[in-house]
């Protein structure tokens, strides 16, 4: 699907299952739709009733302030580490990223991190410093960088309709520039690059591995299948993570799947037990332990696989 519907559509699956009350999700429709009088119709295409006065009103409110747990793992200041904000040109853009490298200095292979619809939190630069602390070169690209990046904005809501406004060329290309960037590295394996992403950003983790035959290995998370026309352009050997609550997504694995299988793409398919969507983010409401330690262990394993001894 489209991924401004995917959005809409998640928040509105949110909304229905009582995991964000009215005026947020009205609020959010509005930002998503530039305005109240704009998201009238787009609310009466997602099955929302609602009056122009209530969406006029929940858009004038403020964003709810929400307190998010660190989820830090590997601090910045770990000594096996070494982490920093970069940045490169994407033609006219500057493409804003979070860069963590082993302190070993040989030659790692390469991993992009690619975050959530809300953007560049301080969850993904912690899932780039664990890979760097088990020797892997990871680039968190900022997918707000057109409008000067996550940090530049209060309220995630306006990250999010940024991310659905964007082209989805634009988005691939600045992760294609992200890839590029890795190769660049004296301390990248240029030949041994791979991606992670999770819900908005496995959906883009799909469509860079349709997009970029040199990626070796990938690893989407839950994310929104890509155009399945597209999927035997993938050359990367790709481990898809699911959870078995995942309403939303789960029932796009099948068509994917057969895509994969008709292509002759290397794949695995995983779906956990017991776990929703967002289930690895440890800073989110619906982290499930087990399962997230265990998709960690998946991929590193995935990763060791099909990039460090390919």
């Amino acid at each position: 699907m489209a991924l401004k519907r995917y959005i809409l559509t998640e928040w509105t699956e949110e909304y229905k299952e009582g995991r964000m009350d009215r005026r947020e999700f009205l609020r959010r429709v509005a930002v998503m739709s530039g305005g109240a009088g704009l998201a009238l119709p787009v609310l009466s295409g997602l099955g929302v009733r609602a009056s122009a006065d209530e969406v006029s009103q929940a858009a004038a409110s403020s964003p709810p302030a929400v307190a998010q747990a660190s989820g830090v793992t590997v601090p910045p200041t770990d000594p096996a580490i070494q982490a920093r904000d970069v940045s490169f040109p994407q033609g006219t853009i500057t493409v804003l990223g979070y860069l963590a490298e082993p302190r070993a200095g040989t030659p790692a292979p390469g991993v992009v991190v690619i975050h959530e619809n809300r953007g560049m939190l301080e969850h993904f630069k912690d899932v780039a410093r664990r890979f760097a602390k088990v020797g892997y070169v990871a680039l968190a690209v900022d997918l707000a960088s057109p409008e000067g990046g996550t940090a530049r904005f209060t309220d995630t809501a306006q990250v999010t309709a940024l991310l659905g406004r964007l082209p989805e060329s634009q988005l691939v290309a600045m992760l294609n520039g992200g890839v590029g960037y890795l190769q660049g590295l004296a301390s990248v394996r240029r030949d041994r690059v791979g991606a992670m992403g999770f819900c908005f950003g496995g959906g883009m983790t799909w469509r860079l591995a349709t997009a970029n035959a040199s990626l070796r290995a990938a690893a989407p998370f839950y994310g929104p299948n890509p155009p399945l026309e597209d999927v035997a352009k993938i050359k990367a050997a790709i481990l898809a993570i699911y959870g078995d609550q995942d309403t939303f997504i789960n029932p796009g694995i099948p068509a994917v799947r057969q895509a994969m299988e008709r292509a002759g793409v290397t794949h695995e398919i995983i779906v956990y037990p017991n776990a929703n969507h967002a289930f690895f983010n440890d800073t989110g409401p619906r982290y499930v332990a087990a399962a997230a330690q265990q998709a960690w262990q998946r991929t590193l394993a995935w990763f060791e696989r099909y990039l460090k001894a390919a």
